[in-house]
């Protein structure tokens, strides 16, 4: 029976039977093989400050309004990082054949059904771990990121927060010219961007990453620096930490008020420009190349040609009726894992 991960309410996940489909003539039914935890947006989900779950997003005004909410709980199939296997095709479904595995967005589910058209243009190289498909949206969004921060060879890139997104957008950073600082807490994190090729990785816990930083530029500070943590504070430190008339990009979901932001200091006195990086949008300086599409299928190569190293990343796979320990420890000992996949068994019944 196909099954899914529900958010029941706040801070809990159960596996529950999921709708069967049957393909239309042009779909293709896949067969989840892994599914990834994102350990920023999800969790919000997850813990229900999100906030789809607390107010309405209007789609005209651009605005998140009062009265209502967009989702509510119970929230199903939650996930954006996925790949699967084809095990049946529609009688018109072209471009993809059964085996086939392909890589994309549906949600932590065991089957989906999609166009075939949609998934001809995902399949993963036979020779690929297929785990590296779970990677695209995620990598898409690290990607978007660099872009956004238009780093030039030669230049310092600081890296605040080393989970997932942080450490692809770190070796992404370097594959584009840049001298990569990475900054993080947790000493494994701070270890594997190093493994991965940063060039040095600082500890915010001793103080003074800002002024480590412009030591090792002659005084100047980080050419830009990426915020991938999501905290306030590693926000404000990377204000402190970027050259004059500068920019730091914002990738991190940040949530609440911002307690420990502080506008009327460094941001003020050296005219820093801050850039929020999201995956529905480009720089608009490339929105007449690069789409969604074309960050994941960049993500996605660069990663099968292992110019992009994604599975290091995996510290645990757990069995898709394990997802709300799974959840559980993401929630409250985040730091005893980095990236978290979901693992289809084909006879997995809810």
């Amino acid at each position: 029976m196909p099954s899914l991960v529900r958010f029941s309410s706040p801070r809990v996940a159960e596996v529950v039977p999921d709708l069967e489909r049957t393909p239309e003539p042009d779909e293709v039914l896949i067969r989840t093989l892994y599914s990834g935890i994102s350990a920023g947006t999800e969790l919000t989900a997850y813990r229900g400050s999100n906030p789809y779950l607390n107010k309405r997003w209007d789609d005209a005004s651009r605005l998140f309004v009062d009265g209502g909410t967009s989702f509510s709980y119970p929230v199903d199939g939650w996930g954006y990082e996925e790949v699967g296997e084809v095990v049946s095709l529609g009688t018109a479904a072209e471009g993809v054949k059964v085996g086939d595995v392909v890589w994309g967005t549906w949600g932590h589910r065991s089957h989906t059904v999609k166009k075939a058209e949609w998934a001809a243009r995902r399949i993963l190289d036979p020779a690929v771990d297929p785990r590296v498909g779970i990677f695209s949206q995620i990598g898409a969004i690290a990607l978007n990121l660099v872009l956004d921060a238009d780093i030039h060879i030669g230049e310092t890139v600081a890296v605040f927060g080393l989970g997932v997104p942080g450490q692809l957008a770190a070796q992404l950073s370097r594959l584009n010219g840049g001298r990569v600082i990475a900054v993080d807490g947790l000493p494994a994190r701070r270890q594997l961007a190093l493994e991965l090729g940063a060039d040095l990785a600082l500890d915010p816990a001793e103080g003074g990453v800002a002024e480590r930083i412009r030591e090792l530029t002659d005084g100047r500070g980080a050419d830009v620096c990426l915020e991938v943590s999501g905290s306030y504070h590693a926000l404000h430190e990377a204000v402190r930490s970027v050259a004059y008339s500068s920019r730091v990009c914002v990738a991190g979901f940040m949530q609440g008020e911002g307690a420990g932001l502080r506008l009327g200091e460094e941001f003020h006195h050296n005219r820093v420009a801050l850039v929020c990086s999201q995956i529905s949008g480009v720089a608009p300086g490339l929105q007449h190349r690069w789409d969604y599409d074309r960050l994941a299928t960049t993500a996605i190569q660069l990663a099968s040609a292992k110019r992009l190293n994604v599975t290091d990343l995996i510290t645990h796979t757990v069995p898709m009726a394990d997802a709300a320990e799974a959840f559980r420890m993401l929630d409250e000992r985040p730091q005893e894992a980095l990236q978290v996949v979901l693992s289809f068994d084909e006879g997995m019944t809810a």
